[in-house]
């Protein structure tokens, strides 16, 4: 397809996600010298460079808290009881269109729950879905079906793992002197939120239906992957306690009883006490317990943390980044041009196109929110728009270019053994399709 060969142009101008973290700050820098130097000397630059070091590690909490949400529902999807619900599915894959379609609904399922979830349960099943088609001789497009299985980053921050409402709804976050505590029922919860997840389970599924029938393939190819076989052993003595199943069930189901006690007891708005610490506890619950032993729970933790390298090399770069942007008066700046060219009626529109072209460079829905919430929650006060309806258009624009930018796409790619270039051309298609739902949804709410 010609449109993968333009993907890769542009994909030859882009680094690395940590390069382009290292580029983002030279350019906040330069940004911020010769924007905010009101005494015009060369004396400011190291000034600077100092904002750059205060903020370096001002979000080593939210960071902990990131890791957490991939690492955590990538080893929840490793549990059996998810690898069964997957073989329940992939019998009915039976076709290239009936694949398709499962697959985008069950990733965008999984991925509202918890996004490291979606990603891995789709890759899974993209993986076992390609496995039985070439058992059963079924002519499957299969790069199709692997890029079906990456819709649930096209979801994931409106669900309940995603990082800017959840961090707004927490007490004391760092825009809380702004915009104080502002609960999911507001947000991920809300009307609009719930209206958009709906119609992109319905509307994705049907677009992957057509393509699986448009795109079709003359011959299909099932690409090998090395899998690493984990060891398990029983062990000698105390050691045993590793692979037994009652301290995994036992402690397992503790934090489940506490999960559950937290939400009955919890005060104010409804679903209030849902948050980074809270949903990072529960899923620390249900993979211990679902794991049965400790041994499996610490192997599928150390299989899920490669997926973890960016988050902890790069938000302290962002954070230094956001250091800059703070002390240096940028982000006055920044809210005086967004109210300058928006309305309170076009403010959500810009906010997700701006949140869209911000997420190409800044992979990582968290590190967006530490660079852009400050800018736009200052601009949404000036103007009347509700916090809420400004953190979730940041959220939509965050989600929908994912579909473009393949950075978390690689757990993925690494499962189905394929390249980015063979999903992109669908993915991208996906994308159109997401502009157009948001930007509907954010016009009528």
């Amino acid at each position: 397809m010609q449109s993968a060969g333009i993907i890769e142009k542009v994909k030859w101008f882009l680094p690395s996600p940590f390069t382009i973290a290292l580029l983002l700050s030279v350019l906040t820098f330069l940004l911020a010298y010769f924007l905010t130097n009101e005494k015009n000397t060369a004396a400011y630059s190291i000034e600077v460079l100092e904002f750059w070091q205060i903020g370096f590690w001002d979000f080593l909490k939210f960071s902990m808290q990131m890791m957490l949400i991939l690492v955590l529902g990538h080893n929840l999807a490793k549990t059996p009881f998810f690898e069964r619900i997957i073989a329940v599915i992939v019998p009915f894959c039976s076709t290239n269109i009936r694949a398709a379609i499962l697959v985008t609904f069950f990733a965008m399922a999984m991925a509202y729950l918890n996004w490291g979830l979606g990603l891995i349960f789709g890759a899974i099943l993209a993986r076992q879905v390609g496995e039985f088609a070439k058992k059963n001789k079924i002519l499957l497009n299969y790069p199709l079906i692997a890029a079906c299985s990456y819709t649930g980053l096209m979801i994931w921050h409106g669900g309940f793992s995603g990082s800017a409402p959840l961090a707004l709804a927490e007490s004391g976050h760092n825009l809380f002197e702004l915009t104080g505590a502002i609960p999911v029922s507001e947000t991920l919860t809300s009307k609009m939120n719930l209206s958009v997840v709906a119609i992109t389970l319905v509307c994705l599924p049907l677009l992957a239906a057509f393509m699986a029938g448009k795109f079709k393939v003359d011959k299909f190819y099932l690409p090998k992957v090395q899998r690493k076989k984990i060891k398990l052993s029983k062990g000698l003595g105390a050691e045993r306690l590793d692979s037994s199943s009652w301290p995994a069930y036992f402690f397992g189901l503790i934090i489940l009883i506490l999960a559950v006690l937290s939400a009955i007891k919890s005060e104010g708005p409804a679903l209030s006490f849902l948050n980074l610490n809270y949903i990072n506890f529960l899923l620390f619950g249900l993979a211990l317990f679902l794991h049965g032993s400790i041994q499996k729970f610490i192997a599928a933790t150390e299989e899920a943390m490669s997926g973890a390298t960016g988050i902890l090399l790069q938000f302290p770069i962002y954070a230094g980044i956001m250091g800059m942007i703070q002390h240096s008066g940028l982000i006055d700046l920044f809210s005086q041009h967004m109210i300058a060219v928006s309305t309170p009626y076009t403010f959500p529109i810009f906010t997700f196109i701006s949140a869209g072209v911000v997420n190409i460079f800044v992979p990582s829905g968290g590190g967006q929110w530490i660079i852009q919430g400050p800018v736009l929650m200052e601009a949404a006060r000036e103007l009347g728009v509700p916090f809420s309806k400004t953190v979730m258009a940041l959220a939509y624009g965050d989600q929908v270019t994912n579909m473009l930018q393949p950075f978390w796409a690689l757990p993925l790619l690494a499962i189905t053994g394929l390249e980015a270039r063979d999903i992109l051309p669908y993915t991208f298609l996906f994308f159109l399709s997401g502009v157009a739902i948001f930007t509907v949804v954010l016009l009528l709410f």
